[in-house]
């Protein structure tokens, strides 16, 4: 990764530090994805989470381990919330905070798929102000802060024009075509998946997808980052009843997401149900 990817062509340069923000995390996710391609596709020990949460490996922990020791070295007093770290309830009174997934998409990390990404993201009382997320095998670094436009390896990225939800790519799981989560029918939708969240909203923010919806919870870590990135391309990303996001709370987790842009958003948001199945 070379500097001249986060340079800000055809936008102003934001009068703030949200830039040296960003060039951290930059720095942080190109270090992040050297020490994950030294596992990938070499059989990393793995293991399931409890509760069900997911597949967890030593590559995991060493992209985390590597990513605490740069960003709360040089931020010491920022809070810190990730994936594979204890929570620390001390976060919540901190003003800012690092809120990061080491791999996201260890599924794909796993099946030796280059589909996995590094999400990175700082926020400030609840919002976040800068964001890389990195996909080191396919060269693909999104990146963005809180008042200049998204990014994608340089150059700025524009989401789609779809606005009517019948016929609109949508990447999603398949809990998405249960029929008791929709208000009336199912939307004639064409969907299609990727294991990365993070990835799953940048590809909306490029407009290669019209719109990407989770109608289970979603942790923080996996959105963070990547809602800014699409939010500063132009898109919408709330939670399943449409209401904004806020990070850095006590439960770390939202009540589902949705991402598109906003009028293709309103509809979505019109036809779901607003609460998740019991």
């Amino acid at each position: 990764m070379s500097s001249r990817r986060f340079c800000w062509k055809g936008s102003p340069l934001p009068a703030n530090d949200y830039l040296e923000e960003l060039a951290l995390l930059s720095e942080a996710a190109e270090a992040a994805g050297e020490v994950a391609l030294r596992y990938w596709k070499h059989a990393p020990s793995a293991w399931e989470k409890a509760d069900g949460a997911g597949p967890v490996s030593v590559a995991d922990l060493a992209v985390n381990d590597l990513l605490e020791s740069r960003l709360r070295g040089a931020r010491p007093d920022y809070g810190w919330l990730s994936e594979e770290s204890v929570d620390d309830p001390a976060r919540l009174s901190a003003k800012r905070i690092f809120i990061i997934d080491p791999i996201d998409g260890t599924r794909a990390f796993l099946n030796d798929e280059g589909s996995f990404s590094h999400a990175l993201a700082v926020a400030e009382n609840g919002h976040v102000i800068a964001a890389v997320v990195y996909l080191p095998v396919m060269n693909l670094n999104y990146t963005a802060v809180a008042d200049g436009h998204s990014l994608l390896n340089g150059r700025p990225i524009h989401p789609s024009q779809t606005t009517q939800i019948d016929g609109s790519t949508v990447l999603t799981s398949r809990l998405s075509d249960d029929p008791r989560q929709w208000e009336g029918e199912i939307p004639d939708y064409r969907r299609s998946f990727r294991p990365s969240l993070a990835y799953r909203l940048c590809l909306v923010a490029e407009g290669r997808f019209d719109a990407t919806i989770s109608l289970r919870g979603a942790w923080e870590w996996d959105i963070a980052a990547a809602s800014l990135i699409a939010e500063r391309a132009g898109v919408l990303a709330t939670d399943r009843k449409g209401k904004p996001l806020h990070f850095n709370t006590p439960s770390a987790q939202m009540n589902g997401l949705v991402v598109a842009p906003p009028v293709l958003h309103a509809e979505y948001i019109r036809r779901i149900r607003p609460l998740p199945l019991p």
